[in-house]
């Protein structure tokens, strides 16, 4: 991908937005509408209960992903840390993204159990939106940066 600039990448807590979600889901790629059904058949199966990460969770992830970003040579151009879901935006370096994005939630995991946190922290998946020009990378910048709680 020599034209990409950087991407943004989101992922969510466990159990915090399900397919069948009122704001509607993504599944592979595309979005769909809400569906009670689906949601309430996924509510059912939760395992746990939903994870909300609390003020001092949320600064244990965001320190957590600014140390394995300097590991990992990564440049965050953006970030938000919130109760439900994180954004990333990383310039782009030739790293695969979904290895990255193993990486930092990894990484967030491992700091939070050493704070006593237990059980699923993220959701499986990730979404990533790819930015090839200065006008998309800065409106994701501007998203994430204003997108903080």
């Amino acid at each position: 991908m020599a034209n990409t600039l950087g991407y943004m990448v989101t992922w969510t807590t466990y159990g915090s937005w399900l397919q069948g979600d009122k704001r509607g889901f993504v599944k592979d790629g595309t979005i769909l509408p809400p569906d009670s059904n689906l949601n309430e058949t996924n509510l059912h199966n939760l395992q746990k209960p939903p994870v909300s990460l609390t003020t001092a969770q949320k600064q244990i992830v965001n320190q957590a992903i600014i140390d394995k970003a300097v590991k990992l040579r990564q440049k965050i151009l953006a970030m938000s840390v919130c109760s439900k879901h994180v954004h990333l935006v990383i310039a782009y370096d030739g790293s695969q993204v979904e290895s990255s994005v193993r990486h930092y939630k990894n990484t967030s995991l491992v700091a939070l159990r050493k704070e006593g946190f237990t059980g699923r922290v993220w959701s499986t998946g990730f979404n990533k939106r790819f930015c090839f020009d200065q006008r998309t990378l800065q409106n994701c910048i501007n998203y994430v940066n204003d997108h903080n709680e």
